[in-house]
């Protein structure tokens, strides 16, 4: 599969700590772990003697050790140590299947097989944006395919109905007419406009706010704007990363990375205001039928307002992804 070529975030970086902690990708148990100089390694989370789960084990002098035997391995999954046999040299064959891994926008990434392409890169990481405050919100557990999960945050039509009094109105439900263009890592929309009441913590007033998304990998888009005025600093975007791991394909867990002007409001605040936002997209996410993101483009109607949405799922089955999509 080309999604097993991909990086995709699977913790939060604070949770790999002392302990070593069992996550899921892409239908897969994984064993994340620190080594001695705090480098987190990525194995199968099952050990290749008699199959327990080595996240159940802990970490001891530097290495895993399995819960079952004490089997001890080093980051490279390398077996160095046998206990019942404590003069033995265990040889390279004796060693457990080693992932990819690193730390990037407070998470922990993994890919499964090696791959060309590097981690997907939000609008704030450019330079220009370095003076935001970077905060994460999540991880939520969606019982919804990550590609219906980017959809539909690239979808502004339903903030009306969805996000009534938040970042729509149904008075103000007509969506303008908006730029999209193919991108080397997806699909770029430039020049969508939206009315909303409320579309951030500090908003007055009504406002007409201008977005720009783009999808930087399968599973990963960000949105920038200019906030209403008088909330921020002026000249300033701020941006939020949706960031998901694909667990199976009808299963994700999700983190949002706000870039925001505001430093001021408590952590808790801002992430509270977007936890109310995704809250109130959840059940209907997780109530769409298929789960999967239908790409034949006979299988849903659409419209004019869709063209966004289109134009993504057009990237993914010209990208040959098959997790998550039907």
């Amino acid at each position: 599969m080309i999604e097993n070529n991909l990086w995709h975030p699977v913790a939060q970086a604070h949770e790999v700590a002392d302990a070593p902690l069992g996550v899921q990708l892409l239908g897969q148990s994984l064993v994340l772990w620190r080594g001695p100089q705090g480098q987190v390694s990525a194995f199968v989370d099952r050990c290749p003697h008699r199959g327990a789960r080595l996240s159940m084990g802990r970490v001891e002098n530097g290495h895993l050790e399995c819960p079952y035997h004490g089997w001890q391995f080093a980051g490279s999954g390398q077996c160095t140590r046998v206990p019942a046999l404590p003069e033995f040299t265990p040889p390279p064959s004796q060693c457990v299947k080693a992932f990819e891994a690193q730390e990037a926008y407070g998470l922990v990434w993994v890919r499964l097989e090696q791959g060309v392409q590097a981690l997907p890169v939000p609008a704030f990481a450019a330079e220009a944006d370095a003076h935001l405050r970077k905060l994460n919100c999540g991880p939520y557990d969606v019982a919804a395919s990550a590609p219906r999960i980017i959809e539909n945050f690239l979808d502004m039509s339903h903030f009306g109905f969805v996000h009534e009094g938040w970042l729509g109105s149904r008075d103000a439900t007509a969506i303008g007419s908006y730029a999209v263009q193919a991108t080397p890592t997806g699909v770029l929309a430039t020049g969508c406009k939206a009315v909303q009441p409320l579309s951030n913590l500090h908003s007055t007033r009504a406002a007409e706010v201008e977005y720009t998304y783009e999808v930087t990998a399968p599973y990963a888009a960000v949105l920038t704007k200019i906030p209403e005025a008088g909330s921020t600093r002026a000249g300033w975007h701020e941006s939020i990363a949706l960031f998901i791991c694909p667990v199976t394909p009808e299963t994700s867990r999700v983190w949002f990375r706000l870039a925001v002007a505001d430093f001021d409001s408590p952590d808790e605040q801002l992430q509270q205001f977007q936890h109310t936002i995704f809250c109130q997209d959840q059940p209907v996410l997780e109530s769409q039928q298929p789960k999967c993101l239908p790409l034949d483009p006979r299988a849903e109607m659409h419209s004019a307002a869709d063209r966004l949405s289109s134009a993504y799922r057009r990237y993914l089955k010209a990208s040959g992804i098959t997790f998550g999509v039907c």
